[in-house]
């Protein structure tokens, strides 16, 4: 008898994997076995299994990564942290390499300038291993280092000349209509500081940290002439610290710098 009943039991062995694969898409079935076999090879990637969390799931629904923590996380902290919408601008990304065992490794600089357009502006330099980081970093130490310069009817009020290493800058004011004249790097510290109206020029070095750290080595040492009365003592004419365009001949004109002509207070 043993003999006769060990033959049906390899045939409900090959038939138990219709059955099992079955089990999971349908619980409650009775007999339709082999139509039922072709669907479990689909169903896992979107059936119900997938929507209820017993598959894979996606990227942020239930049984997957959740919400990504990507590289952007910090530059949307960044634009919460201030109470006021600041311009933040991109002068340069360097990248350089270090040779190790493994191959290269590398990383990356940013030279950013941020300022409110209101006269306060900032330049900041950072390094990391990524852009992202790198110009994050640069804005955080643009931010700290933030000072305020005085503008005059959107330009500065006296002519000044600034060096840094091997760059020098010069910058003039002018009058209302003539707009930034300035490379790219001397425009973004402009743009950002909120002047309007302005003539620049640079000499010898056109590296842009340089160019940059010159130009705002030059916007800190403007002075109006109520701080230069007040560091003075002295009382300027209206006519002191002021720049005019004399003109000569056809329509040219020629800047001619008005001497300050200093009166003390004790005289006046």
């Amino acid at each position: 008898m043993s003999s006769e009943q060990t033959p049906p039991e390899p045939q409900q062995s090959g038939g138990a994997p219709q059955a099992s694969g079955s089990a999971p898409e349908s619980t409650g079935t009775s007999s339709p076995a082999p139509a039922g076999s072709p669907t479990p090879a689909g169903s896992p990637t979107g059936g119900a299994a997938g929507r209820f969390g017993g598959g894979r799931g996606g990227r942020g629904g239930p049984g997957g990564r959740g919400g990504g923590r990507g590289r952007g996380r910090g530059r949307d902290d960044r634009s919460r942290e201030p109470g006021e919408r600041l311009i933040e601008n991109v002068v340069r990304i360097n990248r350089s390499a270090a040779v190790v065992k493994g191959g290269r490794r590398f990383s990356f600089s940013a030279l950013v300038v941020v300022g409110d357009g209101k006269g306060r502006v900032g330049v900041g330099y950072g390094k990391a291993n990524g852009v992202p980081n790198a110009v994050e970093k640069g804005v955080k130490d643009a931010r700290k280092n933030m000072f305020h310069i005085p503008i005059v009817e959107g330009t500065i009020p006296h002519p000044v000349e600034a060096r840094f290493g091997a760059a020098k800058v010069v910058l003039e004011p002018a009058s209302p209509g003539t707009g930034i004249i300035a490379g790219a790097a001397v425009r973004a510290v402009c743009e950002a500081a909120g002047l309007k109206n302005i003539l620049t020029k640079c000499h010898r070095s056109g590296n842009p940290v340089n160019v940059v750290k010159a130009v705002e080595s030059g916007l800190r040492s403007l002075r109006t002439r109520e701080t230069v009365e007040a560091l003075r003592g002295v009382r300027l004419p209206k006519s002191a610290g002021t720049w005019r365009m004399k003109q000569e001949g056809k329509g040219r004109g020629k800047k001619v710098a008005v001497r300050p002509v200093i009166v003390k207070a004790e005289e006046a």
